[in-house]
């Protein structure tokens, strides 16, 4: 399952996942600080959604309120809801 997700308070603009099941298969973070969000998406390949969501919510980036991890999180949230419907 594809799925794209329009990130809210980061530098990055866009989520684009893909699962399969409840694996994350291919993840790429459009805008950002490339070099670590390319580090981010290797690292949580393979890795079940849920293990990331509960290992990214609610991290932040200076005083924000969110982060890009955190909006991975939010992605990953969303886009399981999406399969369970």
């Amino acid at each position: 399952m594809k799925y794209n997700y329009k990130t809210k308070g980061t530098c990055s603009r866009e989520i684009q996942l893909e699962l399969d099941g409840d694996r994350i298969q291919d993840m790429k973070v459009i805008g950002g600080c490339n070099g670590n969000l390319k580090g981010i998406c290797a690292l949580v390949k393979g890795m079940k959604a849920q293990d990331v969501i509960d290992r990214f919510s609610g991290v932040r980036c200076g005083f924000k309120s969110t982060s890009c991890p955190d909006q991975i999180a939010k992605a990953l949230g969303e886009a399981l809801k999406k399969k369970d419907i």
